[in-house]
Parts: structure tokens; sequence; C-alpha cells
């Protein structure tokens, strides 16, 4: 029998801190994109894997969630639970020393992405057109225009597929941005994760929600321009404040400090 989440840190001496109540807060506020700027080790990346692990229509999560806060907010499971499709991407691995070898990482990214939804190869829901240009970025022969276009493509061939609109969960966004102001390549790099995220969320009817996760805001006329409903949270803003990094609090409630 599977075990919960809960049962396996018992049984491995491990500690877990229940914080699915992420879940219920930002389904209580209604968003088109939701970006989450935190400091590194602040738990970005276990917050986006759980927030896959119960949206993504693939899996079946209810062991998982079995005895955690968010399995008593029943209604809530009912619809959401494992019932949408979900585009997760994670932009950490994109760096290099110049463009070339960054943009080089940046495709093979978009290739192993395509890879992990290889079902869209065979599908008979999806246009032959948009198929022919899945298959040119999944073999990594696509031309920049291609992989500017990745995200929008992906969204709307899963969601002709599935019949629903798709959850998009970028993780570590600004870590190619980063990397290039580092190395004296953001103009370009910029020109292209413009384009990625941009036309992910800009009026894209296929799109349910987006969830952003990186270290720095960078600037919302940069890559979240057009974005309807667009949402900031940093660390200084009271929402969401308990659901990541560990915090201290006095009896009064009050956040004392966070590490």
């Amino acid at each position: 029998m599977a075990l919960t989440f809960l049962n396996r840190c018992a049984k491995e001496h491990c500690y877990y801190i229940d914080k699915t109540h992420l879940i219920s807060e930002m389904m209580s506020v209604p968003f088109k994109v939701n970006l989450i700027t935190r400091p590194r080790r602040f738990g970005k990346t276990l917050a986006m894997s759980m927030l896959a692990s119960f949206f993504d229509i693939r899996r079946d999560s209810r062991v998982l969630f079995e005895g955690l806060q968010i399995s008593e907010e029943k209604e809530l499971c009912t619809q959401w639970m494992n019932q949408w499709p979900v585009l997760f991407v994670t932009l950490k691995d994109v760096n290099g020393l110049d463009f070339p070898d960054a943009y080089g990482m940046l495709v093979q990214v978009i290739s192993n992405l395509c890879k992990e939804h290889s079902y869209l190869k065979t599908s008979d829901r999806v246009d032959p057109e948009d198929r022919k240009a899945f298959m040119k970025i999944y073999a990594r022969e696509g031309d920049i225009s291609d992989v500017k276009n990745a995200l929008d493509l992906l969204l709307r061939m899963m969601c002709t597929h599935y019949g629903k609109e798709v959850i998009l969960l970028v993780d570590e966004y600004d870590v190619p941005l980063a990397k290039a102001s580092d190395n004296g390549y953001y103009d370009e790099m910029l020109n292209v994760i413009r384009m990625l995220l941009g036309m992910s969320w800009k009026s894209n009817t296929n799109l349910k929600f987006a969830v952003v996760t990186g270290c720095l805001r960078v600037a919302k006329e940069s890559i979240f321009t057009g974005a309807n409903n667009f949402v900031s949270n940093s660390i200084s803003d009271v929402s969401y404040q308990d659901c990541f990094g560990f915090h201290i609090f006095s009896k009064k409630r009050q956040l004392l400090s966070a590490c």
C-alpha cells in the first residue's frame, strides 16, 4: 500500500512542514499571472513541485496529499486536484559565459519539455501545422523564432488535446537574465525570454493561470507587459508570508524575522 507523504517522512525520520495552504490562498484570489519572488533556499522550487503534483491532470495525487491541510478542503480538491493540464518549466540551468552557450541550454530545456509531453506527437486533436513546429523544437532543429514561440505553441496544443485551459508554472524565470547581465549579453537574452514568456500570458486564451517564481523582480515593462490580472508578491508582502521559508512570530502573530 502506498504511504502518504507524512507517513514517508516519519518512516525516513524527516520533518515536513505542511504548506499546502498555499494552494487555497492562491485559489482565493483571481489572477492570471502570479509572480512570487523570494531569496534562494526559501522553498520556491518545492512549492512549484507541490503545485504541479496537485493540479496535473496526468497524475493521481490523492494519496500524496492525504492528511495534509489542503485535503480538508473537499470542494477545492474536487474542482482542482488533478483536473488541469500543467506545463512546468524551470529555467535554472539556462546560463553560459556568452549568448550562444546560454541559448543552446535554453534550446535543450525547451526540447526536454517537448519530450515530457511527447503524447502531443501522436494526438489526433492537435493541428498538423502545430505538430510540425512541435517536432522541430523536439528535435532541436527550430530557429530562434520557433524557440520564442515554444511555450505558446505547447499551451495551444495541450489545450486542444485536453479540451481544458493549461496551468503554466515557470520556476527560476530570472536566472537566464541574471547570468546574461553578469556576462555581458543581457539585451540578447532579454529579447528571447521576453517573447518566450510574454507570448504565454499576453491575452492567451489557452492559459488558465500562471505562477512564476524567481529571486529577482525583473521590471514589469520588460517581461510582464500585457499580462492580464498580473500580481507580484515579494518577501515584504503579507500574503504567502508563511508559505515560504521559516518564519518566527511573536504572540501577537507579528512577523519578526525570516530565515
